[in-house]
């Protein structure tokens, strides 16, 4: 990288602060969280809903997103350098130093530990936590090791739902597994779609992915539209444990077969533009999916 791309961190201004740090905590990806640990506290609560505890989960996990995302950034901050995609992004870019980039993702992890133990339960925070170790500690190292890595990857970024319902109900019983399980499936179609795209971002950088040799984009369609088809068995999983009425249950077979076909028309085709499809797919799938829980519960 030339250095005429570095900008020193005190020439930044204010609103070019805002983006970096909404940038370093991965604000798109945050966001998620706060919708998947929302729908983890509807479902999981059995009565009148208490918005200032759901308020507590979904902040409390935010803040744990938010500094594992940092915290994930500042390790792959000379990786981030080599790929296109990433390298503007205000570490490797130099537009926030590396110390503030840890403290800030050490700060907002312990954070929302600590906020959700006291403003909720101890079984939340400790899911938190888990979170921030797997994904920090496993998934991150993990890229340059192994393919495995986009499966470890899933655990984390399944278990904010689950926070969510530890939040409602200080418990995890089979309507919390039933949700990790969506989320955790629907995550390998929509990163297979994302890693082909930008595959040869992802082998200057060293990273081993699915995607790592698959010019023809026929493996990672196919693991896409395996993935997709157990969807469509776990997502019918919320009616069989009491969860949702029965009627959820086309509904998550319409959107879970539209899924499919969008990766099937990859693994067809193997265009950009179909890998493009099925990563636009995913994104609409899971919150109408959400949407249509939350209007069918029991």
């Amino acid at each position: 990288m030339s250095a005429q791309t570095i900008v020193a961190p005190d020439t930044v201004s204010r609103p070019h602060r805002v983006a970096d740090f909404a940038e370093l905590v991965k604000a798109r990806l945050t966001f998620l969280v706060l919708v998947t640990t929302a729908a983890g506290f509807y479902l999981a609560n059995p009565g009148r809903l208490n918005y200032l505890t759901m308020f507590h989960a979904v902040f409390g996990a935010a803040l744990a997103a938010a500094g594992a995302a940092a915290l994930n950034q500042w390790w792959e901050r000379r990786l981030d350098a080599v790929m296109e995609r990433t390298r503007a992004r205000p570490l490797p870019a130099g537009r926030m130093s590396a110390v503030a980039g840890l403290i800030i993702g050490a700060t907002l992890s312990c954070a929302g530990i600590v906020y959700l133990t006291i403003t909720t339960n101890r079984l939340a925070a400790l899911l938190a936590a888990a979170t921030i170790l797997i994904y920090i500690f496993a998934y991150t190292p993990l890229k340059r090791v192994s393919t495995a890595n986009t499966l470890v990857g899933a655990i984390p970024g399944a278990v904010p739902p689950m926070i969510g319902w530890a939040a409602a109900r200080n418990q995890l019983d089979a309507g919390a597994w039933c949700l990790f399980a969506i989320v955790f499936c629907w995550q390998m179609p929509h990163f297979f779609a994302i890693a082909w795209m930008c595959r040869h971002d992802y082998d200057r950088a060293g990273f081993q992915m699915i995607s790592s040799g698959d010019e023809t984009g026929a493996r990672s369609a196919s693991q896409a539209v395996l993935f997709a088809m157990f969807l469509l068995l776990i997502a019918g999983a919320p009616v069989a444990v009491g969860m949702t009425h029965a009627i959820y249950l086309p509904i998550e077979i319409a959107l879970s077969g539209l899924f499919i076909a969008a990766a099937m028309r990859f693994l067809r085709t193997q265009l950009t533009v179909d890998a493009r499809r099925l990563f636009l797919a995913s994104i609409l799938y899971l919150p109408l999916l959400l949407i249509a829980l939350a209007l069918t519960k029991r």
